[in-house]
Parts: C-alpha cells; sequence; structure tokens
C-alpha cells in the first residue's frame, strides 16, 4: 500500500478550499456519511441550479470564457442575469456591502446590453457577473451561503406580523412572516412588497430602499417562484442596519414618527390617486424646495402636494430634479480616495446615491396601493433634501462651447471625457441639449464609458437612472440628465472595470 507523507499531505491540500478540506478529511476517517446528513440544506432553484452555482463558485478570471460558451450554446443574456441574481442572493443575503451593489447592477446591465452593438451586447452583464464572482471569492462565499432554507419548525406569521418582527429584530420571525405572505394568491403576494415598504422607509439609506426596488425589478427574471429569496434581502438588510444603528446608540430616524404622521393629517391613506397635472413652474418650485429645504420641510411640501390631488408621477418628477440638481451643483470630492480622485462625483457621491435613491422611490410608488404611493413620496422627498450644497452649477465658470454641428459637438463631448474635463464637458453637452440635437445619439456615446470603466460599484446605476428620469421628464428638463450623466462618464473616466477587457476579446473571436 503506497503511504503519503505529511509533507506530500499537506502541500496537497494546500490549494483546497476549506469545505473540500473537510470532505477529505471525513473521508479519511470514515464518517462521511454522516457528516452529509448534518451538513446545511442549500438553497436549490430547479432548473437554474447548475448555472447558479456555477456562477457563485467559479473563479471571476475562469467564468468569463464558461459564460461566453454557455451563450453561443443557447443560454439567452436573461437567464445568466437571473441566475446571478439567485447567486448573489444566496452568497450575501443582502447584507455584504460590495455583495449588494453587484446585485444592484445586474438589471440595469441587462437593459443596456439591448443598447449595445454587436457582437457585444453581452459585455455589460459580464462585466458585472465578473464583479459578482470576484465578490463572493473575497468574502468568502463561493460555497458558503448567507441564506439557507428557513427552518420549518418556526412559526408563520401575517402581514402585521412582518412589520412588527423587523422593529424587534426578530430574523427568524421576520422571514417566515414574509414567506407566508408570499406562499399567498396574487394580491397577498402584492401586499407582501407593499408591507416591507414600511420598514424600507424606517430609515434613509440610499441602499435600503434601492436594493428593495432592484431585488424586486430582478423578479422579471427570475420569476416571481424566487421572490421569497429575492425579498429577503432587504429583510435582512432592515435588521442588520437598525441592529447597527442601535448598537450606535442612535434613536430611530425622525422619518419613522413623521411619516404617519402626515399621512393621518392629510388623510393620504384613504385618498383617491391624485389626477391634478402639474406645470413646468409648479415642479421647479416643488424641486427647489426639495433640493434646498431641510427634511422634515421638503416631507411636509410632498405630503399638502398630495394631499392637494397633484398626480405623484408629477411629484416624484419633482424629486427627481432636487437630485440631479445635487449632482449638478456638487463641487466634487475633497479628498482623494481608491479610484476616486479630489473633484470626482462618481460612485457613492451626494449626487449619485440621491438620484439612485429618488429613481427607486419613484418605482416603488408606482407599485400597489395610493397610500403606499404617497408614503414612497413623503419618504423620497425626505431622503433628497437636506444635502444641498453650492446653489449654481459647478460649470458655471466654465468657458462656453462654441460649436453647433452634432458630429463636432459629439467629438467634443467624447475628448472632454477622455480628459476628465468634467466642466467641458457638461458645457459641450449644454451646448449639444440647446440646440436640440438628438439625445439618442448622445446616450449611445456615453453608453460605452459606462461600460467599460469600473464607476466605484455605481456605473450600471446611474446610466440607468438617468436614461430612466430623461425618459419620463416634461421637455425642458431632459438635458439636466443628459449633462449630469456626461459629468459623472467624466468623472470616472480612466479607471477600466476588471473583466471588461477580457469579455470584450472573448465576444469579439
Amino acid at each position: 500500500m503506497k503511504t503519503t507523507s505529511r509533507r506530500q499531505f499537506l502541500g496537497r491540500i494546500g490549494g483546497m478550499s476549506s469545505v473540500a478540506l473537510g470532505c477529505a478529511l471525513a473521508q479519511r476517517l470514515g464518517f462521511a456519511e454522516t457528516l452529509v446528513k448534518i451538513a446545511p440544506e442549500r438553497l436549490r432553484f430547479g432548473a437554474l441550479d447548475p448555472l447558479v452555482d456555477l456562477l457563485q463558485e467559479t473563479q471571476a478570471d475562469a467564468l468569463l470564457p464558461l459564460l461566453v460558451q454557455r451563450m453561443r450554446a443557447g443560454t439567452p443574456l436573461s437567464e445568466l442575469v437571473a441566475a446571478g441574481a439567485l447567486a448573489n442572493a444566496r452568497a450575501h443575503g443582502g447584507t455584504y456591502y460590495n455583495g449588494y451593489h453587484a446585485l444592484m447592477a445586474l438589471m440595469p446591465s441587462y437593459e443596456m446590453a439591448a443598447q449595445m452593438p454587436a457582437p457585444y451586447g453581452a459585455l455589460p452583464v459580464l462585466k458585472v457577473l465578473h464583479r459578482n464572482a470576484r465578490f463572493c471569492q473575497e468574502s468568502g462565499h463561493t460555497q458558503v451561503d448567507s441564506l439557507a432554507p428557513l427552518d420549518s419548525a418556526v412559526r408563520p406569521g401575517g402581514a402585521a406580523e412582518l412589520v412588527e418582527s423587523v422593529r424587534a429584530r426578530d430574523l427568524a420571525r421576520a422571514e417566515h412572516s414574509l414567506a407566508a405572505l408570499e406562499s399567498g394568491d396574487d394580491a397577498t403576494r402584492a401586499r407582501a412588497y407593499e408591507e416591507l415598504q414600511s420598514v424600507v422607509r424606517d430609515d434613509m439609506n440610499v441602499h435600503r430602499v434601492v436594493l428593495s426596488w432592484r431585488a424586486y425589478d430582478l423578479l422579471r427574471l427570475t420569476g416571481p417562484e424566487h421572490a421569497l429569496t429575492m425579498l429577503r434581502q432587504s429583510v435582512r438588510f432592515c435588521i442588520d442596519e437598525d441592529a447597527e444603528r442601535a448598537k450606535r446608540g442612535q434613536a430611530p430616524d425622525e422619518i419613522r414618527a413623521l411619516l404617519p404622521e402626515l399621512m393621518e393629517q392629510h388623510g393620504l391613506a384613504r385618498r383617491e390617486r391624485g389626477q391634478r397635472k402639474a406645470d413646468e413652474a409648479w415642479l421647479e418650485r416643488l424641486a427647489d424646495t426639495v433640493f434646498s429645504a431641510e427634511r422634515a420641510v421638503a416631507g411636509r411640501a410632498v405630503a399638502a402636494a398630495l394631499a392637494e390631488g397633484f398626480a405623484a408621477e408629477d411629484v416624484g418628477a419633482a424629486l427627481s430634479l432636487a437630485a440631479t440638481r445635487l449632482l449638478l451643483n456638487d463641487p466634487g470630492r475633497t479628498q482623494a480616495e481608491a479610484g476616486k480622485p479630489i473633484g470626482s462625483v462618481h460612485g457613492a457621491s451626494v449626487g449619485v446615491h440621491a438620484s439612485d435613491a429618488a429613481n427607486a422611490w419613484r418605482h416603488i410608488a408606482r407599485v400597489g396601493s395610493v397610500a403606499n404611493a404617497c408614503a414612497s413620496l413623503i419618504a423620497g422627498a425626505y431622503h433628497t433634501a437636506g444635502q444641498s450644497g453650492p446653489l449654481v452649477a459647478h460649470d458655471h465658470e466654465a468657458e462656453p462651447c462654441t460649436k453647433a454641428e452634432p458630429a463636432a459637438l459629439l467629438a467634443e463631448i467624447d475628448a472632454r471625457i477622455r480628459a476628465s474635463d468634467q466642466q467641458g464637458a457638461c458645457q459641450a453637452a449644454r451646448r449639444y441639449c440647446a440646440l436640440g440635437h438628438a439625445p439618442e445619439q448622445l446616450f449611445a456615446l456615453l453608453l460605452p464609458f459606462a461600460v467599460s470603466e469600473d464607476g466605484a460599484l455605481h456605473a450600471e446605476k446611474y446610466f440607468r437612472t438617468a436614461q430612466d428620469e430623461h425618459s419620463s421628464a416634461r421637455p425642458a428638463h431632459r438635458p439636466l440628465y443628459l449633462v449630469a450623466l456626461t459629468r459623472v462618464m467624466a468623472s470616472h473616466y480612466g479607471f477600466p472595470a476588471p473583466g471588461c477587457e477580457e469579455a470584450r476579446k472573448l465576444l469579439a473571436s
């Protein structure tokens, strides 16, 4: 019988994962079967199982060729995104910073893919899936899961119990209350998401609301049968964040008491949906209030507007305008960080965060009852307000661009972005829009910059935020979104995304 020395044995196991090592030792000692019986069961996803496992467990650089091969064999891009979302949820459970940022970028990357030229349609998605795999590796969650099947011994609850248990930070009861609602009919499942928003609105953290929206939006690809897995992330995020707040000795956010007060004061829980159309001057006045006022003042102003019967879409448009002004007026970072030089506004900046949050509040307001819409928009106003700095745009002293032809202006914008000249890029974009040139061509110019650069976790979300808000804005306000997006592209240029160039070569081969 051939024997193995201690040195040989240790050399062989040096590259093995802790899970594989444990199984190997169990096999040698003769209790592998027992270990299997006591090992925690994993969440499983039916036909998507092999792809979910691949996306969670494969090293990032080894993953890209496998995914391109699968696509060429017929796997649709939508299936890659759905499996990526489920792998992310199982691995991180909505409580790992880099992890939930990767999840929030998945649907935006899928929507961007439809705008890419052949053969690079899949590039935005491959970029984000590479990022997702890197974060599974760095967190040690390639084979260790944050989400497991629910314990069947825990008593299920209902809608009221969902809110109560999250606020009590009782995770087991909260998740089973959500599961009870998700196991009902369509109306009950819709109510589950609406009830979840009651605790999402308890604290004004941008990730709390954007994760809640993006996880729900991904159900378009994962299917409603995976709603519990996707929405458990919000339950866990809220409980985790509230526990940290309590640990720091902080009182609950003011919004938790202010919101029910305003809802009751104006009878917003019992109103019919407002139909009153606002003109541009009204929108700009409300946007000015949200931009410059203290948070409680902005919340009260939006509650009053809703009570006066103004349409939720118009109130939401004012929030979006205020958030975009925060980005356009931001003087930029005063201290450099990794991938974020002084003067930059990409990544977790006030304006990008405010814009993504306002976009999420607006989408959530479109789901469910009038009461949910009103509460979400009041919370959105409170969230956006209280952050203003300079009252003039950051490029107000820059030399105006004098070019007029669309091709010349697009070339100027491209050159300014590549020079990381935010002010010059904004001036050229303002000129392009003022002359009435096609916005589609400017979006098409900006898209490759959103794909090729890292963007400090926010490139995909913010590109789609700006594009989405531009599509629903009044004509007079649409240029602001293009100028703001141009500024962010100039800010983040020069920091290429890991894996993107390799993915580009694979798709072109």
